[in-house]
């Protein structure tokens, strides 16, 4: 199976199954010197562990990382990086009684027709738990970012069609859904209960802020920072659309508004607004990276959905098991994760101009 690389310069290789013994990622091109501690690693791993509230699923895993290279005494030593975490909450049976039939919104035909066999056992390799790897690199690709003064911040913007009205970042992780918006996450929180408790799944909106970029970072034409963003976004299972800045709004405006008019302040440029989401023409601006992903609802349900087998024979399916009634909350920490690994590609691949 190609497509498990992603990046250039700080190039990562997830491996692993959702049933499988374990699951992790191989980091290379990281520098050394650089401060990282399982403790680090492990904060945003527990961001996106299963069973963290009734609103996630119930799967009991403790997601406990173990750094197997590539770090000694704390620092990285510039060799690849391999981070490990054991599967032990598995319960494949679950999945025994559907293991012939193609559930619906899964990757389940198109696995079988590519490769002619498949995992059936939770997805595997196209379950939502390979993104373990790619949340334990991210905290890695943060530390980078966090020498250059730069903060990836993810929330959850919507849900079921209840938008947040406000943004208190304080918020962001005291409640289950990961809103920034107290208010918005109670009625969020209350529409997912509502659905799982039908065997149904909503979806939603997670959007992505970056702070404290410089300006110059990403390619002009084949590497465009958003272009990078969108495929490593889109990359992520259950995401069915990328925004960056005002997004598809652009279509509905002028250019005398989509325009971002600039001024000067103590030699400084400075923007009137950010309807670019930070990116000019492919290359960061300094202003702040906007974007957001469509969430489609979470595919495993339970209610009775028509379907075909192995055989082409026409099937009626109920998927039981854990499963997520809202991804969103989980889909926060590894859209984060996503956004720093391209970014820090981008400042590895710009500091490699300057030398």
């Amino acid at each position: 199976m190609t497509g498990n690389v992603f990046g250039e310069s700080f190039k990562i290789v997830t491996f692993g199954e959702s049933h499988g013994t374990a699951v992790g990622v191989v980091i290379d091109g990281v520098k050394p010197g650089i401060k990282i501690s399982e403790k680090d690693i492990q904060k945003e791993l527990d961001r996106r562990r299963p069973g963290q509230s009734k609103v996630s699923t119930a799967r009991e895993e403790e997601d406990k990382v173990e750094i197997l290279s590539g770090v000694f005494e704390g620092k990285t030593l510039g060799t690849p990086i391999c981070l490990l975490v054991w599967n032990k909450g598995m319960k494949s049976k679950d999945y025994s009684a559907i293991k012939d039939l193609f559930r619906p919104g899964q990757a389940d035909y198109t696995y079988l027709k590519k490769f002619g066999f498949r995992d059936y056992r939770g997805g595997g390799r196209a379950s939502g738990r390979e993104t373990i790897g790619r949340v334990a690199a991210g905290a890695v690709a943060k530390k980078l970012l966090a020498k250059n003064g730069i903060k990836v911040i993810a929330y959850t913007r919507e849900i079921a069609g209840i938008s947040a009205k406000h943004f208190v970042e304080a918020e962001i992780e005291k409640n289950p859904v990961r809103c920034p918006d107290r208010a918005a996450a109670k009625k969020m929180a209350r529409a997912i209960l509502e659905a799982k408790s039908v065997g149904n799944s909503v979806g939603g909106v997670v959007e992505i802020v970056v702070k404290n970029v410089p300006a110059g970072l990403g390619e002009p034409v084949f590497g465009k920072l958003d272009a990078e963003l969108a495929k490593a976004l889109m990359g992520i299972g259950s995401i069915k659309g990328v925004e960056i800045g005002v997004g598809f709004e652009a279509a509905k405006m002028k250019g005398s508004e989509c325009n971002d008019e600039m001024y000067s302040r103590g030699g400084q440029v400075k923007f009137k607004s950010n309807n670019a989401g930070g990116i000019l023409g492919g290359i960061s601006s300094g202003q702040d990276i906007v974007a957001r992903i469509a969430v489609k609802p979470t595919p495993s349900i339970s209610l009775l959905q028509k379907t075909v087998d192995v055989k082409g024979k026409n099937k009626s399916i109920q998927t039981f098991g854990r499963h997520d009634p809202c991804i969103c909350p989980r889909v926060v920490p590894v859209a984060e994760a996503m956004v720093a690994l391209v970014l820090a590609d981008a400042i590895m691949a710009q500091d490699a101009k300057k030398n």
